[in-house]
């Protein structure tokens, strides 16, 4: 059984533009106690049918902040710890040190995070492990390998 962190992770989902993987990922907010906020444009509106039906019945237990840009984003968290997901990282998910209240950023289903936001100092990039010529791996199995690992890290201490 998982313990409440304080403060929680958050799940940071920078212009998502596929609903069912938004869903998944606000359900796995739900069941873990992460924080899910968005950062605009979207791919779709929050109102989605596909996003609702994903989330299935947890919406009501999920944080939802809604950022109009990465740069509202970064003045709302000027000192959180940010982790940004990346298949271009040098450093590997298993290499980090993740603490209560971290935020796990990770970017659009099709392009990832862009290169500049990535290079701008704001937070750590890290990948997860992958067998070579691999590209990617889904948006909503990423955030659940990156949000369980944080939390298996800090459920041991």
């Amino acid at each position: 059984m998982l313990r409440p962190l304080e403060p929680p992770l958050h799940l940071v989902l920078v212009s998502p533009q596929i609903p069912p993987n938004t869903g998944n990922v606000a359900r796995l907010c739900a069941v873990t106690g992460c924080k899910l906020e968005l950062v605009e444009p979207l791919g779709f509106s929050i109102a989605d049918k596909e996003l609702k039906r994903a989330g299935l019945d947890y919406w009501d237990q999920v944080f939802l902040k809604l950022h109009p840009s990465w740069d509202a984003y970064l003045a709302a968290h000027p000192s959180a710890k940010k982790w940004l997901f990346t298949a271009r990282a040098t450093a590997s998910i298993w290499e980090a040190k993740f603490s209560p209240g971290d935020h796990l950023v990770f970017g659009a289903e099709t392009t990832g995070l862009p290169k500049d936001l990535i290079d701008s100092g704001e937070g750590e990039p890290l990948g997860i492990p992958m067998l070579e010529d691999r590209r990617s791996l889904n948006l909503s199995t990423s955030v659940g390998i990156a949000a369980y690992e944080a939390l298996r890290q800090l459920q041991l201490k």
